[in-house]
């Protein structure tokens, strides 16, 4: 369908750039497209596909004619500007938390369960960044073998915060490498050769909000019973790019590790890197700036009967936000769910 006609909300930040690129390394097929940010950046240039663009204030008047929102703009502009699109006739596909739990948004990962698109009602929330690389590998396990509970540690690099994050890191290694003293802003403990055991906010539960998106959105995605088991643990480390997770599951039914391994190696999204005696096993370097979610380590569990380890890595700006935004965009249109 080559008369859609899109935007991007939240062109100028991290997400909304590599929404671009993917964009063009996709060869995505539209009519006209547009690149909506604050005012601040109102009127200036950007560059796509070859072509200079001019950047135009995010308001609700700028959707007018819009097929397909791809969103990424932050929770407030969500608020104030997603159902104003959808008023006017466009697909809204969110990459903020705000809609992700509500109960008449679909939560999506492309090729994890696509027929929740067909229940949208013009919005549809994609996951945390944390949540989409582990659905890719959650999933055809679960038809395999059940889950019965999940157990993840999550090692997240610094982009996940945003531009102010990424260059805390860099200014925060420097400093500790010429020993000058460093005021930390963008995280709460010094990132700089440290872990932060602390992603967003901490809750009455005394587990993070990130913690808990992850243990909500996991199972909307997967459609498992709200007594479903699963604990997380989102820890802030000091790489760049990509996210890591340690995951355990327990299943229903027994699941050998050279069974997991051949079930995912036929999966959507998802590359194998096991072979620990050659010390192969994914890293954030391996991953970064790739489409595949990596999985490497894949051993029986030792204190679950039917239980699976892993360790799972994947770059959190693209599975985890903009790749999956366009995917979703793509499935839209093959599913022919867009009012054009």
């Amino acid at each position: 369908m080559s008369n859609l006609n899109i935007a991007v909300l939240g062109a100028t930040g991290v997400v909304g750039s590599e929404i671009l690129s993917i964009l063009e390394e996709r060869n995505f097929k539209f009519n006209s497209i547009k690149f909506l940010a604050s005012a601040r950046s109102a009127g200036k240039d950007i560059e796509f596909a070859g072509k200079t663009y001019k950047i135009e204030e995010a308001k609700p008047e700028a959707f007018e004619g819009v097929d397909i929102v791809l969103s990424s703009a932050g929770a407030g502009t969500s608020k104030l500007l997603a159902k104003e699109a959808v008023k006017r006739g466009a697909v809204v596909v969110d990459n903020t938390s705000l809609f992700r739990m509500e109960k008449d948004v679909p939560l999506v990962i492309a090729g994890v369960n696509d027929d929740d698109l067909k229940n949208h009602k013009g919005i549809i929330a994609n996951p945390n960044c944390s949540t989409s690389q582990l659905m890719l590998v959650l999933k055809p396990l679960h038809e395999a073998a059940g889950i019965k509970r999940v157990i993840v540690s999550t090692y997240q690099s610094v982009s996940g915060g945003g531009k102010d994050a990424i260059d805390e890191l860099t200014d925060n290694t420097k400093a500790a490498l010429n020993d000058e003293k460093f005021e930390n802003k963008a995280f709460k403990k010094p990132i700089g050769f440290n872990l932060v055991p602390q992603i967003d906010v901490f809750l009455d539960n005394d587990y993070t909000k990130e913690e808990m998106k992850l243990v909500n959105e996991t199972k909307k995605i997967l459609h498992l019973p709200e007594e479903t088991p699963i604990s997380a643990t989102a820890v802030r480390v000091p790489v760049y790019r990509s996210h890591s997770e340690a995951v355990t599951i327990e299943f229903e039914k027994p699941l050998s590790p050279e069974k997991a391994r051949e079930i995912l190696k036929e999966s959507y999204g998802v590359e194998i890197d096991d072979n620990p005696a050659n010390y192969e096993f994914p890293t954030p370097i391996d991953a970064a700036y790739k489409d595949p979610v990596y999985v490497g380590r894949i051993r029986k569990d030792l204190a679950f009967d039917n239980g699976i380890s892993m360790w799972v890595v994947a770059d959190n700006l693209r599975i985890g936000a903009a790749l999956n935004t366009v995917r979703i965009a793509e499935k839209l249109v093959e599913m022919d769910l867009v009012r054009v």
